[in-house]
């Protein structure tokens, strides 16, 4: 189980996209981090938007069962001779909290980063999974799901 923080964050990045505010983010005031969450089979699987971010600049952090992203998209290194065009990319920190039910196993999360995306891999811990209980009866046994 997944829960969101901040629900008023995702209202501010779109204020101050109208109303023209700074994109760049500050470590005091990141920009929020596109993600995709979703549960495939005993695991649940979020994947981070990050491109152009290199992997030495995310940071990540799981405290009290509440994962923090945290990344820095920095200006690309160029010399002097080269002027830029077009620089529409976001640049400056990013960052993302999720709150992670107890039901999942925090000790056992895979990282991996390809191609501008950081996904972590969450199993289910197994004491929240079903389990079938053994009935002893008289005549026979039966079987039923806890």
């Amino acid at each position: 189980m997944l829960m969101r923080t901040d629900p008023f964050r995702e209202l501010d990045r779109l204020t101050q996209q109208v109303f023209g505010a700074g994109s760049q983010g500050t470590w005091s005031r990141p920009n929020p981090i596109p993600l995709d969450a979703y549960r495939s089979g005993e695991e649940y699987v979020i994947a981070f938007d990050l491109p152009g971010v290199s992997p030495d600049a995310i940071d990540l952090d799981v405290e009290r069962n509440v994962l923090t992203v945290k990344a820095e998209r920095r200006p690309p290194e160029a010399p002097d001779s080269v002027e830029m065009q077009v620089a529409e990319r976001p640049l400056g920190v990013f960052s993302r909290q999720l709150f992670l039910g107890e039901t999942l196993d925090t000790d056992k999360i895979e990282a991996k980063y390809d191609a501008g995306v950081l996904t972590l891999r969450i199993p289910i811990a197994e004491r929240a999974k079903p389990r079938r209980i053994a009935i002893a009866g008289a005549d026979s046994q039966k079987q039923i799901n806890a």
